[in-house]
C-alpha cells in the first residue's frame, strides 16, 4: 500500500465527506458532482485496499479503516496549512483559524470574541461557521474546523467515544429559560414547574433542541427552525413555545416573555478541540476571557 501518491484534493474531499455523513452533502459544500466525489472516494479506496465508508439508506458511515485514514489525513492537511502559512511569512499567530459554534453561541459570545480579536490581533483572520453540537464534533473530528463552541446538557457526557478524546475546557454554565408568547397561560405566573409545561406545542430546532429536557410526554413539535430569531418570532405570533439559554433573554422580541422553570436545568458551553495551534489558541483565549473577563 502506498499513500504518497494520493492527491491532495482525495484527502480534502475524503474529509468532507466523512464529516457531512452524505456523498451528496459533501458534493455540494464542494462545489462537485456527486460522481466527482465518488470518484475520489473510489480512488482511495483502491490505495488503502478497503472500503472507507458504510453505505446507508440516510448516508455514510465511517469503517474502522476509514477512521485511521481520516486520523492520519486530518494531520497532513493541517501540517500543510501551517506550511503555507509559515512560508507566507506570516507571524506565529496570524492565519487562519476556523471556528464552528452552535446556533444560540452566535448570540453574545462568539461576536463579542471577534471584536475583541480584531482589536488584538489584526493579522489573525477567524472564520465560522453554526451547527448542531453533534455536527461540529464530526467537524473536529474531521479537522474541517480547529475549534468548536459546543453545549452539553447534565449529565455532561463525553462529546463522542472516539479517540484520542478531545480536548475541551468550560466557558460557561447558565441556565435553561422558557419562551411564551406574551397572552399565553404561562406568561404571568410568578414561577412555573415542569407539570406545567406538559400539553403545550413546541419550536424546536434539530434535533429537539427547544424542547425542554425530561418531560415525561410525547411533546408535540408544532414548527422546526435551528435559527433563534426564527424561533422567537415564531413564539410572537403564538404558535408555541421554546426554551431560551440565559444570555439571549435580552434579545427577545416583543410579544415574548421569559420565564423562569422551578426545576432549573443548566447547559454547560466549552469550547473543544483535537490539536491547538497557536493561532487556534489565540481564539480560544479570547473566548474565555469573554465569558470569564
Amino acid at each position: 500500500m502506498d499513500l504518497t501518491a494520493v492527491p491532495l484534493v482525495a484527502l480534502r474531499v475524503f474529509q468532507e465527506v466523512a464529516e457531512r455523513g452524505s456523498l451528496s452533502a459533501a458534493a455540494t459544500a464542494l462545489g462537485y458532482t456527486q460522481s466527482a466525489v465518488t470518484r475520489q472516494i473510489a480512488a482511495l479506496e483502491r490505495v488503502v485496499r478497503a472500503p472507507l465508508f458504510d453505505r446507508q439508506r440516510d448516508g455514510v458511515q465511517l469503517t474502522d479503516t476509514g477512521h485511521v485514514l481520516l486520523r492520519h489525513a486530518g494531520l497532513v492537511l493541517v501540517q500543510l496549512d501551517a506550511a503555507s502559512r509559515e512560508l507566507s511569512g506570516l507571524p506565529a499567530t496570524a492565519g487562519t483559524v476556523r471556528l464552528g459554534w452552535f446556533t444560540s453561541a452566535g448570540g453574545t459570545l462568539v461576536p463579542s470574541a471577534l471584536a475583541a480579536l480584531r482589536r488584538s490581533h489584526p493579522a489573525l483572520t477567524v472564520t465560522t461557521r453554526d451547527g448542531t453540537t453533534a455536527s461540529l464534533v464530526r467537524a473536529l473530528r474531521a479537522r474541517t474546523v480547529d475549534i468548536a463552541v459546543l453545549a452539553s446538557e447534565p449529565p455532561f457526557p463525553p462529546l463522542d467515544d472516539e479517540t484520542p478524546a478531545l480536548r475541551t475546557k468550560v466557558l460557561d454554565e447558565r441556565e435553561l429559560l422558557l419562551a411564551v408568547p406574551s397572552m399565553h397561560p404561562l406568561a404571568h405566573k410568578d414561577f412555573i414547574t415542569v407539570a406545567d409545561l406538559r400539553g403545550w406545542a413546541w419550536i424546536a430546532g434539530p434535533p429537539g433542541f427547544g424542547v425542554w429536557p425530561g418531560l415525561d410526554e410525547r411533546v408535540v413539535v408544532a414548527h422546526v427552525a435551528r435559527d433563534w430569531l426564527a424561533k422567537l418570532q415564531l413564539v410572537a405570533s403564538g404558535a408555541g413555545i421554546t426554551t431560551l439559554p440565559e444570555p439571549l433573554a435580552t434579545l427577545v422580541p416583543h410579544g415574548v416573555q421569559v420565564i423562569r422553570v422551578r426545576s432549573r436545568e443548566r447547559q454547560r458551553v466549552v469550547v473543544a478541540w483535537l490539536n491547538l495551534s497557536e493561532p487556534a489558541s489565540v481564539v480560544v483565549d479570547a473566548l474565555v476571557s469573554g465569558t470569564h473577563p
